[in-house]
């Protein structure tokens, strides 16, 4: 291809590239390459096709050729800059600085703006790459063009200063050339300002500083530029700082700095390098208090001055500040790893350095291990001093070996060096080897005298080295203030220099401020802290000692520094600021959770406040953490007896006196304690336990005084104690008191004294108080008290001199205490009471006290009530209820003046009297209240008319009153045994609660206290009273003697005598006695009783027709009796008769209106119903009598009783019914409770069905209520036979075991102990327990043991048949295991045991299964129906219904046998037939339906009654799961799938697997 042609060529590829073809323009240029391989514009035209076609590798290798091939042409360079600026990439950036240049080149001569903009791109560029070098030259190249260009002023002012900031960055690091191209530029920037001054001019002047200060050459130039700046601008401290700054980091101190820190600290006092230069002039000058000080604030704001720090902290190593020194080298070296800077590491060694001293010097074994770590990192290790430092450091770690090898080592190479001799020295003081110590440190001293530390360790060796040394001005002393004096911040020194001032000296005011001056350069010199504070404190100058410890704690937190929080509170504690205290003792007890001292100190603060509970706590833990501190213990005494826990604190004075047997701080508190027992018993009327407590404390008070009879509280206590018991009766007090009270017989230890004696012995001790502390007014106040509680109990003796003398001396004394405290509103009360005594009765003296008492106390209840007392003695009742209400607004609870009150509404005739009397049995136990409400209950329990009004109702029944009133009165005449009618009163109340013997008894009091009087009308009522109660209470034969002591006129009287007879068994006395009593008859309701008393006798005897005449005469009286037609009935049930027993009952119910108590009725009806063998009936009679009177308890009790005898499968109701007569009435709740467990017990609740609802824990519950009653034993003992039955089927582990002859055993004594339970019913309930017993020992399988049971049993009564018949079933159930025939001889042997209890039905079913097991059919048949006949005699349904489903039973046995005529069958048809007329019967339910089932199994009836067991309710799991057993082969016979299917489901839900693996059996045979 010619030229043409490659002309032709490239003029098509730029027309292509101009229509944007570039791939057409390649192809061009490829071709005009093929010929002209360096064809320019070729490689030109390919690249900028390339770039368009993004393409851009292609591209740069074409623009890269073109260039070579013309390097002076501008097309291939321009496109290859076009293209590296399109893709910013880092390695395009590094090809366009060379691009930048040759383009420069090659623009410079021809195109001035184009090479203009390259060198801006340029230096960009170079910025960017941190080549300030090459930025500088260029700028200088741009600057210099423009020069010759003549550009302006301005111009150039403006490129100078871009220069500055482009070169402003990291000034340190760059070359020396740049950095003065640097100074050029600023030099010409400042040059070429117009305005100066100026604030621009200013502000580059600073930074011209700046730089200068970054160049350590430029030093001159520096101050040259700060001079001009200050002369330019005097008020501009910033040339100051940068110079500052520079000889900060130049560690230039000259003159010429100092003077430049100077100018700038006055210039601005707070700048922080001016303080820095400040404080390095006060180091110099040795002030490092303020060096310190200047050097920490400067620090705040100039932090970059690392040489500063350094400084600090050789400060702070100085004023052996060790830990701050640590710090402050830590700081240094952190800001140096963060700056680059020429000294850097010599700097960092010097700081290294000083702080491995600081380190060491601290003496801490972690510091020392890191100081280990700093000197690796030193240069010169194996220096002197390092390795005298490293020896140091070996010793605070307890390397002795080590320590001592370097220090042999310096002692071998450097003999003349200080710190050797320290070091040696220092080691022989830690292994207390002080003459070592001593000459080496004296050595050290030798070197360098002017070191302070080895004249304090010289000084410290002769200290340890003895008491001699110590007294030895020379030696001690004179080091140890040489050590003071050269080194004035070491508080070690100061702190032994004041233990020399204390404990040799005994300077205490120089050794305190040597102590203080120790803590004030040691604050965490604990110490001399504290020894500086308690010093202060025994100096009287708490003010000192405040302000120690407030520096202490401002600076801490709890939890540190325990010595000063401890003395702080302390402190608080002693000037009553108690939660200030509470605060610090915490505070402290944080730092130790272990120290006793800190948690008895607490203890105290929290008791100085208030807070028992929390002081409680903390004097317990003083003790467990102390256990022999004597004081902690009475602490912890002493605030239970605060908090009113006497018996807890009374173990704890025990336990101190245990121990330290005359602690008479312990035994006081035992006798206030036992004082506040006693007080509280008789406050609650428990005068046995108030006398108990008086006999301990007046022992322990007496102890007391033995040891310190200069006490005069001590006497005061036991005069107390005397005092207190005045309000018993004479006949309960008899104290036995210590010889040493008494004074007398002194060969016996105790002494027994009655209460005049014990009154008397007050009188005294308060005496012997008074003569110790003669101006007490609260003991003369005592001592009166006790004159008149004297007074009162020799009032009831009739010593009427004596008492009056008493009195008189009373009064005196109670005036010296009015005279002594006349502020005191008790003196004056009490004064008062004196006064208004009987035997005073100086009202007026009396008024004035109480008015005087009440003014000057308000809020006093006792004066009110007193001072209504005395105007109601007066007869002013409206005086005395005013004065009364205010009592009662002041304290509602006080009881005395609601006492007040009701007596004025008894005196009025209010009807609130009573109300009022209650309340004040509630308010609390008082012999006025208590007697006062027991005369309104019997009032008005006397009054029988008004039984059914609500007044009565509301008064005696729904507030409980004659059980609330018989309670206050029981514990009134405990208090009181001198008032008859109170024991009248009280009897009466014991009668309602049928409480006979205690109504004997109180009745019986009241006689004897009426027989010395000359009231004969109610000594008479009184004897009837106790003879009456005599009687109740079963005394019969006390009761005819009685009687006989007096003649018999009155017809009560009779009528009492003649019903003792009666209940005696005097039956023919009774009757005379009774015939005598109709004589004298008045009305006819009188003779009608006579008459049925008349008749019951009869029937005693026998006379069963005169009986029935007397009864018969009764209901033909004008007025018929009632309880004749009651006694006509139960007549006709006791002799089945009943014809006379219904008649009877008609009559009965035609007077059924005048009936009070439906229960009579119900009763006999029932019985009736009984006789006829109709058990539902009974049952129901009950029920219906309960639903016309659901409110009688006596009719629940008496439906829970018959349930379970009648109708058992009605058990549960029965439970229930019990349950709720419990709730109705207590009364009731004995019985009630006993027939609930018997009905659980047939309804079989037993504890596994329901733990807390069965028979055993309902009799447990009885026994614990009622452990008298022998049927509660006996049912227990049902009740744990069944669960040990249950046991047993079960195969679990029987928890009652063995328990049979224990029950026996209480049983038996229970029945012995009863006397008002029927002798008959007694006999039952044993011989039932012991045939129990056996009989649970045989069930068991302990034959052994039921057959030593019997003969046990039978040696101690050789008669009981019913024992001599277990003890042959017994042995007979051993010979019937072994499956052997039984021999004729031993069958009649069974049979006369069985004939000696002809009458037992069990006895004969017993006979009956033996004959059964020997195939005795007929003989089997003969007992069972004996037995059928004696059940049928006695009317035992149970036994009638349990001998013909055995019979039944024995017949279906038998029916199997296919015989002709097999009577049998019949037998079955017969007796299940019997049995089901009794009751529903479920078992002969079944027995009939297996009957069918074995005449014809296939039968549609069969079906039908099998059945009918399976699917009606009423029939028992197990019953109905045999019947569904031969359902189902029934069913399996005749093929009916349905009902089978339906048979299986029944069976699933009931859980009757036994069925369900029949059928499966079923169909495996098939």
């Amino acid at each position: 291809m010619s030229n043409k042609e490659v002309k032709a060529t490239l003029k098509n590829a730029r027309e292509a590239i101009r229509n944007k073809e570039f791939k057409e323009a390649l192809k061009h240029c490829k071709a005009v390459l093929k010929q002209d391989k360096n064809n320019y514009n070729a490689w030109v035209f390919i690249g900028v096709a390339a770039a368009e076609l993004e393409q851009p590798d292609q591209a740069k290798t074409a623009y890269k050729k073109a260039a070579e091939l013309d390097p002076d042409q501008l097309l291939a360079w321009q496109g290859l800059l076009n293209l590296c600026e399109k893709n910013d990439t880092s390695d395009n950036k590094h090809e366009l600085l060379g691009i930048y240049e040759k383009l420069m080149k090659l623009y410079e001569s021809s195109d001035k703006q184009k090479w203009h903009e390259v060198c801006l791109k340029l230096v960009t560029l170079y910025h960017q790459e941190n080549k300030y070098l090459e930025v500088a030259k260029t700028w200088s190249r741009l600057i210099q063009l423009k020069q010759h260009e003549g550009a302006g002023k301005q111009e150039l002012h403006q490129l100078w200063k871009k220069m500055i900031q482009l070169l402003a960055d990291k000034v340190e690091s760059q070359d020396n050339e740049t950095q003065q191209l640097l100074v050029t530029a600023f030099e010409n920037v400042l040059s070429s300002m117009d305005k100066i001054p100026s604030d621009s001019h200013q502000k580059l002047s600073t930074d011209y500083i700046k730089v200068l200060s970054k160049l350590p050459h430029e030093e001159d130039k520096l101050k040259l530029a700060c001079e001009a700046l200050l002369a330019q601008y005097p008020n501009s401290s910033s040339s100051l700082e940068v110079l500052g700054m520079h000889f900060i980091q130049t560690e230039c101190f000259s003159e010429e700095a100092l003077q430049c820190y100077s100018r700038l600290n006055k210039m601005e006092p707070t700048n922080g390098l001016g303080l820095i230069g400040v404080g390095i002039k006060a180091m110099q000058e040795k002030k490092y208090d303020e060096a310190a000080q200047n050097l920490t604030e400067g620090l705040k704001q100039a932090q970059s001055a690392i040489i500063a720090r350094f400084y600090l902290a050789k400060i702070q190593l100085r004023m052996h500040k060790y830990e701050e020194a640590i710090s402050s080298c830590r700081q240094g070296l952190e800001l140096l790893e963060s700056s680059v800077r020429d000294g850097n590491t010599q700097q960092k060694h010097k700081l290294l350095h000083l702080q491995a001293e600081a380190m060491i010097r601290s003496g801490d074994p972690n510091n020392a291990e890191k100081a280990f770590g700093i000197f690796e990192q030193l240069p010169g290790s194996n220096e002197p001093a390092l390795l005298a430092l490293k020896g140091q450091a070996y010793l605070n770690k307890g390397l002795m070996k080590q320590a001592s090898q370097i220090a042999m080592d310096l002692m071998a190479s450097y003999p003349d060096l200080a710190e050797t001799w320290e070091l040696q020295g220092l080691i022989g003081y830690t292994q207390k080897n002080y003459v070592q110590a001593e000459q080496s440190f004296q050595k050290a001293v030798k070197i360098k005298a002017d070191c302070g530390e080895y004249y304090h360790y010289l000084g410290l060796t002769y200290w340890f080295m003895g008491e001699a040394m110590r007294k030895d001005k020379t030696k001690t002393a004179t080091h140890l203030l040489k050590a003071a004096k050269l080194d004035t911040y070491n508080g070690r020194t100061f702190c032994y220099l004041g233990h020399y001032y204390q404990d040799i000296v005994q300077d205490k005011s120089r050794a305190r401020g040597c102590y203080k001056k120790a803590f004030e350069l040691n604050n965490s010199d604990e110490e001399a802290g504290a020894a500086a504070v308690d010093l202060s404190v025994e100096l009287g100058d708490m003010e000192t000692a405040l302000a120690v410890l407030r520096t202490v704690t401002d600076q801490s937190s709890a939890g540190t520094t325990k010595w000063a929080w401890l003395r702080r509170g302390l402190y608080y504690l002693r000037t009553n600021q108690h939660s200030q205290a509470v605060a610090d003792l915490q505070a402290a007890l944080r730092a130790d959770l272990k120290d006793a001292n800190c948690w008895e100190c607490l203890g105290e603060a929290y008791l100085s406040r208030g807070g028992y509970n929390a002081a409680l706590k903390a004097f317990t833990k003083a003790s467990e953490l102390n256990p022999n501190s004597v004081y902690n213990i009475y602490k912890i005494a002493a605030i239970k007896q605060i908090l009113g826990k006497y018996a807890e604190a009374v173990t704890e004075y025990k336990q101190i006196i245990q121990n330290t047997k005359n602690y008479v701080p312990a035994l006081k508190g035992l006798g206030e304690c036992y004082l506040m027992m006693a007080r509280s018993a008789l406050d609650d009327c428990l005068d046995g336990r108030a006398l108990d407590s008086a006999e301990e404390a007046l022992q322990y008070l007496a102890r007391s005084v033995q040891c310190r009879p200069d006490v005069s509280c001590l006497w005061k206590l036991i005069g107390d104690m005397c005092t207190t018991l005045h309000v018993l009766s004479p006949a309960k007090v008899n104290i036995k008191v210590s010889a040493v009270l008494t004074g007398q017989n002194e060969k016996r230890n105790v002494q027994s004294l009655n209460k005049c004696e014990l009154l008397h012995l007050g009188g005294r001790c308060y005496g012997r108080a008074l003569t110790l502390m003669s101006t007490s007014a609260n003991l003369w106040c005592d001592l009166g008290m006790n004159y008149y509680r004297q007074a009162q109990h020799l009032g009831t003796t009739g010593e009427v001199n004596v008492v009056s003398e008493l009195l008189e001396k009373a009064l005196q004394c109670l005036k010296k205490s009015v005279m002594l405290g006349s502020k005191n509103h008790q003196y004056w009360n009490a004064l008062g009471v004196v006064a208004s005594y009987k035997g005073v009765e100086k009202y007026a003296l009396a008024q004035h006290a109480f008015i005087k008492s009440v003014r000057i106390e308000q809020n006093n209840v006792v004066a009110w009530t007193n001072l209504g007392a005395t105007y109601l003695k007066n007869k002013s009742i409206e005086l005395a209820h005013e004065a009364f209400k205010v009592a009662q607004s002041l304290e509602p609870s006080y009881v005395m003046c609601w006492i007040g009150q009701a007596l004025i509404a008894e005196a009025i005739g209010s009807y609130e009297t009573m109300d009022l009397f209650r309340h004040t049995t509630e308010l609390g136990v008082n012999t006025e209240g208590a007697k006062g409400y027991a005369h309104w209950v019997c009032a008005t329990l006397q009054d029988k008319s008004n039984r059914n009004s609500e007044l009565y109702k509301y008064n005696i029944v729904q507030m409980n009153a004659i059980a609330a009133a018989q309670v206050v009165m029981s514990k009134y005449t405990e208090r009181i045994q001198t008032d008859a009618t109170a024991f009248t009163m009280l009897g009466y109340l014991n009668e309602y609660l049928n409480l006979k013997k205690q109504a004997e008894e109180a009745y019986h009091r009241a006689v004897v206290l009426l027989q010395n009087t000359e009231d004969e009308g109610k000594l008479k009522h009184a004897r009837r009273n106790w003879i009456r109660a005599l009687c109740t209470a079963g005394q019969y034969q006390e009761a005819i003697q009685a009687y006989m002591l007096n003649p018999l006129v009155e017809f009560d009287d009779i009528i009492s005598l003649a019903l003792a007879y009666l209940k005696k068994g005097l039956l023919q006395e009774s009757a005379k006695a009774y015939e005598k009593a109709l004589t004298i008859a008045r009305t006819e309701k009188e003779k009608a009783h006579i008459m049925i008393a008349l008749a019951i006798i009869a029937f005693k005897e026998g006379k069963m027709d005169n009986a029935k005449t007397l009864l018969f005469k009764c209901s033909m009286l004008k007025e018929p009796s009632l309880e004749s037609l009651q006694a006509l009935c139960a007549l006709g049930l006791s002799k089945k008769d009943t014809t006379l027993t219904t008649a009877a009952l008609n009559e009965l119910f035609k007077h059924s209106d005048t009936i009070n108590s439906t229960y009579e009725t119900c009763l006999l009806s029932s019985g009736m119903f009984s006789l006829q063998a109709n058990s539902v009936a009974v049952q129901r009679q009950a029920a219906k009598a309960i639903h016309s009177n659901p409110a009688d308890p006596a009719l629940w009790t008496l439906l829970s009783r018959l349930v379970p005898q009648h109708t058992p499968q009605m058990a549960k109701a029965g439970a229930v019914a019990g349950n709720i007569a419990q709730i109705l009435s207590s009364h009731h709740a004995k019985n009630a409770l006993l027939f609930s467990a018997v009905n659980q017990l047939a309804a079989g609740k037993h504890a596994a069905d329901n733990k807390k609802d069965n028979a055993l824990k309902t009799i447990q519950k009885a026994v614990h209520l009622y452990p008298d009653d022998p049927a509660v034993w006996a049912s227990l003992m049902a009740a744990c036979h069944m669960e040990n039955t249950l046991s047993h089927l079960q195969d679990t582990k029987r928890k009652q075991t063995a328990l049979e002859e224990m029950f026996v055993t209480t049983i038996t004594e229970k029945v012995e102990m009863e006397k008002s339970i029927p002798a008959l019913y007694l006999r039952a309930l044993e011989n039932w327990s012991l045939q129990q017993a056996a009989t649970g020992l045989k069930e068991m399988g302990r034959h052994s043991e039921a057959e030593a049971f019997c003969t046990k049993v039978l040696k101690r009564h050789p008669d009981h048949p019913m024992v001599f018949l277990l003890l042959r079933q017994v042995q007979c159930e051993q010979l019937l295991l072994s499956h052997q025939q039984l021999p004729d001889t031993i069958l009649e042997e069974l049979k006369k045991a069985v004939m000696s209890n002809f009458t037992s039905v069990t006895a004969w079913h017993w006979l009956a299964e033996v004959y059964k097991s020997q195939g005795l059919m007929v003989a089997a048949e003969m007992c069972y129906r004996q037995g059928l006949q004696l059940s049928s005699q006695q009317g035992d349904m149970n036994g009638k219904l349990s001998s013909l489903l055995r019979l039944a039973l024995l017949a279906l046995s038998l029916s199997t046998i296919k015989l002709q005529n097999n009577r049998w069958r019949s037998l079955v048809k017969e007796a299940t037939s019997e049995a089901q007329k009794i009751s529903f019967c479920p078992l002969a339910g079944l027995f009939q339906a297996l009957l069918q089932f074995i005449v014809k199994m296939g039968a549609r009836e069969t079906r039908r009654l099998l059945e009918r067991v399976v699917y009606q309710p009423g029939y028992t799991d197990s019953i109905a799961s045999v019947a569904r057993w031969y359902l189902l082969r029934h069913l399996w016979a005749k093929n009916d799938d349905e009902l089978i299917t339906v048979l299986l489901q029944n069976a699933k839900m009931k859980g009757d697997f036994r069925v369900e693996e029949l059928h499966k059996k079923l169909i495996e045979s098939s």
